[in-house]
């Protein structure tokens, strides 16, 4: 079952914590979170699950910012969230899928104990221009049914960040180097007066 907005207010505190927290942000059965002011975008032309891929970090103006199509970019939520006893699950909200962004590729399946910001994998159909702060997804939360084994991954666990892909954590170990930098910005030099100067990391 999914927990009403006046259920999530029940467990703020205890098995629920959002920081900051905004009462006007309660929805009837989650919560808004909103988009940091930074974004990563991945260097290389061809992304190896076996390596640690290298990434670019974009600033989001206050006057906002145009991403483009066929760009995957990866951002997180102004807020930490902290979650013990239930499920969260993220999800975009419908007036920004009715613009063509999507929020999150696959991973909007949390895991109960999760501890950190959610890292969203924003990926627009044709170009859209954001902003920070804007309400970019909800947060909501399941029940759950039998013993629980809280996660604690190293991996993703209380994140600090926005988190590119740590898969190559997993691949046993070949998967610790790193690609070779591939400067392909120059090639989509009209792509790139669209989005705002790169600031390196």
């Amino acid at each position: 079952m999914i927990l009403s907005g006046h259920e999530i207010r029940q467990q703020f505190g205890r098995n629920i914590l959002i920081d900051p927290f905004d009462e006007s942000r309660l929805n009837p059965n989650s919560y808004n979170l909103s988009l940091h002011d930074e974004l990563l975008v991945y260097e290389e032309v061809v992304l190896d699950m076996r390596k640690s891929n290298r990434v670019e970090r974009i600033t989001i103006p206050e006057d906002g910012l145009v991403l483009t199509p066929n760009q995957l970019y990866l951002g997180r939520t102004v807020e930490r969230t902290e979650t013990h006893n239930l499920v969260p699950m993220i999800e975009g909200r419908s007036s920004i899928g009715r613009l063509g962004l999507f929020v999150h590729v696959t991973a909007g399946f949390g895991d109960v104990g999760f501890c950190g910001y959610w890292t969203l994998e924003m990926f627009a159909v044709q170009p859209v221009k954001i902003y920070p702060g804007v309400p970019i997804c909800q947060i909501f939360f399941h029940q759950i049914v039998g013993d629980i084994t809280e996660y604690s991954s190293d991996k993703y666990q209380h994140n600090s960040d926005i988190q590119p892909s740590l898969l190559f954590r997993e691949l046993g170990p070949d998967g610790q180097g790193q690609q070779l930098h591939l400067d392909f910005a120059a090639e989509a030099a009209g792509a790139a007066k669209l989005v705002a100067p790169r600031v390196a990391r």
